[in-house]
């Protein structure tokens, strides 16, 4: 089992996590990485989660505010020596559940056609596919899912 961690975007940990992301994210996006950076800052981001293995920070996902109803999952994350053992998935529930608590009645999201192990994780956890929203809305390697919250 993991220790999750609710924090802010000014976590330390968050903050290392997110540089590991980015870096991943440039080399698989290439050429397109800085249309997808603009939208991917984390200045001020409330709700965030932490996952540790042993005091070591393994992975992370952060949510922000989309309207009054939906929170947007954003920044996940599991380092890659640490995947595969169910870390994404405990991330994600502690975000759905904490939009929960504070009222949100759905979470939606975006990734890329080359995170297929995204793709994967957000199917299983009852994600589904609509229609590319805001600045997604014509970007034809962009995935957008969506989840009503219990």
């Amino acid at each position: 089992m993991y220790l999750l961690k609710r924090t802010n975007s000014e976590d330390p940990d968050f903050k290392k996590l997110v540089a590991a992301l980015d870096k991943d994210l440039a080399h698989r996006n290439g050429d397109s990485n800085d249309f997808f950076a603009q939208f991917n800052k984390t200045d001020l981001i409330k709700n965030v989660v932490v996952a540790y293995d042993n005091d070591i920070p393994v992975g992370c996902g952060a949510m922000k505010e989309f309207d009054n109803a939906t929170m947007e999952i954003k920044r996940m994350f599991v380092m890659l020596e640490n995947r595969g053992k169910g870390i994404a998935v405990n991330v994600l529930n502690e975000l759905e559940k904490w939009a929960g608590e504070t009222g949100y009645k759905r979470c939606i999201l975006e990734t890329g056609d080359k995170m297929q192990e995204a793709i994967a994780l957000y199917k299983k956890n009852d994600f589904r596919i609509i229609p590319n929203y805001g600045q997604y809305a014509k970007v034809e390697s962009s995935y957008c899912f969506e989840k009503d919250l219990k």
